[in-house]
């Protein structure tokens, strides 16, 4: 797991939805040139086990406001 540099994603005020969130971020990612990244980081949210696992994650991924 490695933090994309630079990449900051404003997860308030946004439908909370996990696959929303989950785009949100992955879009963000791919911009800003982590393509691989953010296959890797759908990947692993598809493959968690609670929402909060999935903010966790995200959090380690992308600086999050």
């Amino acid at each position: 797991m490695q933090k994309a540099p630079g990449v900051k994603v404003r997860l308030s005020g946004i439908n909370g939805n996990v696959f929303n969130v989950i785009g949100v971020v992955s879009r963000a990612l791919t911009k800003a040139g982590f393509e691989e990244l953010a296959k890797e980081y759908r990947d692993t949210c598809f493959k968690a086990k609670s929402y909060d696992e999935v903010l966790q994650y995200t959090m380690s991924i992308v600086d999050v406001s």
